[in-house]
């Protein structure tokens, strides 16, 4: 893979995410995006040649530019959105568009769950985890046969998956919507997405909620109430049980992610205490 050595005083550091940090560059319309150090070189790539996948495909998201390094870390380039802010960022300026935005989220994502896939091209969600989980141990012994048997009995579903649907992945430009890190795009059902917006909605740590989203743990709670309405025009007891059938997804998916950002498999206590528990529709968290 040809990663291109770039030169970061070309650039100002722009953006921090969970594993990656944002440079744009001083003078061109050009977005670097460098992880974390010890992020191996064959993920950032897998990244990028996803999202020229996506954007080939026609869905709205940066072009994809080029593989980059400083020498350290690897990335990409992409091309640079200018005057746009995400979703979360716009709320956390904004709180009285909590809802409004909330709702056109679920707009958008409904949006998206509904466009077919290229199955010959993107990926399946449903064999990335089984793949996973079969040739990982990333999940104690008893956890990992539960999901195993859990994620086999999961219909496929050839429309489009976003991997990382949540309101810091989706900007605005003007009159633009565009999705953002679309590296774990993938096709399955929805409820793949939505699990996993549940769960990381449901974070109760400010510090981390801040870091993520520059939102409260209540504002995020506020905003799942909204968004999830919306997306399954739903209320009261309907929708307590259709999120209910989202817990054994964000439990599947839980290790999956921890792997992704922090590279170690997920531990016996968290993995018992919170996560199995899902498997019987308790909502511990």
């Amino acid at each position: 893979m040809d990663y291109q050595q770039i030169n970061l005083d070309e650039y100002s550091l722009s953006g921090a995410g969970g594993t990656a940090l944002t440079y744009t560059h001083k003078q061109e319309k050009r977005l670097a995006k460098l992880f974390t150090p010890g992020f191996a070189a064959d993920m950032a790539a897998q990244e990028f040649f996803t999202s020229q996948t996506v954007y080939e495909l026609g869905i709205p998201t940066p072009r994809p530019i080029r593989l980059v390094t400083d020498g350290e870390r690897y990335g990409a380039e992409y091309e640079l959105i200018e005057d746009k802010k995400s979703f979360a960022r716009i709320i956390s300026e904004n709180p009285e568009r909590m809802e409004p935005l909330s709702k056109e989220f679920a707009t958008l994502a409904r949006s998206l769950h509904a466009t077919p896939a290229d199955t010959t091209l993107v990926p399946s969600m449903k064999q990335r985890l089984l793949s996973f989980y079969e040739n990982r141990e990333m999940a104690p012994d008893f956890l990992r046969g539960r999901i195993m048997d859990f994620i086999k009995t999961v219909p496929e579903h050839p429309y489009c998956l976003h991997g990382d649907l949540q309101i810091g992945n989706i900007i605005r430009s003007g009159n633009r919507d565009l999705w953002i890190d679309v590296g774990q795009f993938s096709y399955g059902v929805p409820e793949w997405d939505l699990g996993f917006t549940w769960r990381i909605t449901g974070i109760t740590n400010e510090e981390r909620s801040q870091e993520l989203f520059h939102l409260s743990p209540d504002q995020l709670s506020h905003h799942w109430q909204v968004f999830s309405a919306a997306y399954f025009e739903a209320k009261g007891k309907d929708l307590e049980d259709k999120v209910r059938t989202l817990y054994p997804y964000a439990a599947t998916r839980l290790p999956f992610m921890i792997f992704l950002a922090y590279h170690k498999p997920i531990n016996e206590h968290i993995a018992r205490q919170f996560v199995a528990p899902l498997f019987d529709g308790e909502n511990n968290w």
